[in-house]
């Protein structure tokens, strides 16, 4: 998980409800091979009843609701909320809580708690014992999250962008995607919360195509991007637009690396 403070992950935690349209243009979702091996790893079938901590605006849940399951959406921000309202009203088994997740009560128990890019904005500490609390005898956390990865044979675009970086926002932090085999997982952090066993561990890695446009809209989604203050934020975004028209095609590939982490209710 990511190592911030309590303080950090409340703030940036709530960037994401400035933008909820462009949110839910520009973020990806999973890969499809991920969600059967959720299903098949969990003992979902149609009909079981799932409690999803964080959705976003749905990016998730639909393939989830497309599989049959009977669902709860649980959204801290209230304009994700409402565009995950609007993107999943043809599901009527999928109902929206906009609450937090740390303090929602449910009036029953779920075979399942999937959280997917959403549960390293919950303490761990909170998080953990919360989702064993509303899980059935044996029923299973799923934690799913994607990371930014350069592949051996990945896209040259993001050793170069560092440069536009430097020149903006200077820090240490500053580097190219980790290749996926350096990118851990998280199942010591689940096992040693005392509330789950039998972590089974999943990675899936997948390219998408951006434009320079289309690129610049998914870096306004990210935490880290919004929390940088104007001008610097207007003027490092315009840095990487002009990089990419520049390459022939203006195209860049990105790669992710989704990893799936699936746990057993002790």
């Amino acid at each position: 998980m990511l190592p911030r403070t309590r303080e950090e992950r409340e703030y940036l935690r709530k960037t994401f409800e400035e933008v909820p349209e462009l949110y839910d243009r520009a973020r990806p979702t999973y890969p499809e091979p991920l969600f059967d091996d959720l299903a098949a790893l969990a003992g979902l079938a149609p009909g079981s009843r799932v409690l999803e901590v964080g959705c976003g605006t749905g990016q998730a849940t639909i393939p989830l609701a497309q599989r049959g399951l009977d669902i709860v959406c649980v959204e801290l921000g209230a304009q994700l909320a409402a565009v995950a309202r609007r993107n999943l009203a043809r599901f009527p088994a999928v109902e929206m809580v906009n609450a937090a997740f740390e303090t929602w009560e449910p009036d029953r128990l779920f075979d399942a708690v999937v959280a997917f890019s959403s549960f390293h904005w919950i303490d761990p500490d909170e998080g953990y014992a919360k989702a064993a609390s509303v899980l059935k005898t044996g029923g299973a956390l799923a934690v799913g999250g994607s990371q930014h990865v350069l592949p051996a044979d990945g896209d040259p675009f993001f050793a170069e962008v560092q440069d536009d970086y430097d020149a903006v926002v200077p820090s240490e932090d500053n580097r190219p995607p980790p290749p996926p085999e350096e990118v851990d997982d998280w199942a010591g952090e689940i096992e040693a919360s005392g509330y789950f066993e039998d972590v089974a561990v999943c990675r899936y890695v997948w390219e998408l195509v951006y434009s320079a446009d289309q690129y610049v809209d998914l870096l306004s989604t990210y935490s880290g991007h919004r929390s940088i203050e104007e001008p610097a934020r207007g003027e490092l975004l315009e840095r990487i637009r002009r990089r990419i028209d520049s390459r022939p095609g203006g195209r860049i590939r990105k790669a992710y690396l989704a990893i799936l982490h699936v746990a057993r209710r002790l």
